[in-house]
């Protein structure tokens, strides 16, 4: 009798902690509090009572809506 095939496993959301985001962004982490707080960057989830983290594809959607908003003559 053989096995039945596996199933790929789902590709889950990575979590990314805020020295990742802020490598990814550039900015610093008061200009991050600051755009989550005015709604215009993305919010992290609450893991825990003193652990927050983002996902990493809304991190990485947002740098490339930035970048998609700068045209190549304005950089």
């Amino acid at each position: 009798m053989s096995a039945a095939p596996s199933m790929p496993e789902p590709s889950l959301p990575r979590l990314v902690r805020m020295p990742t985001v802020l490598q990814m962004v550039g900015l610093s982490r008061s200009e991050v509090w600051r755009r989550i707080a005015a709604g215009t960057f993305p919010k992290p989830l609450k893991l825990g009572p003193n652990t927050s983290a983002f996902v990493e594809a809304e991190v990485a959607a947002w740098v490339a809506r930035q970048i998609a908003a700068n045209p190549p003559e304005v950089r």
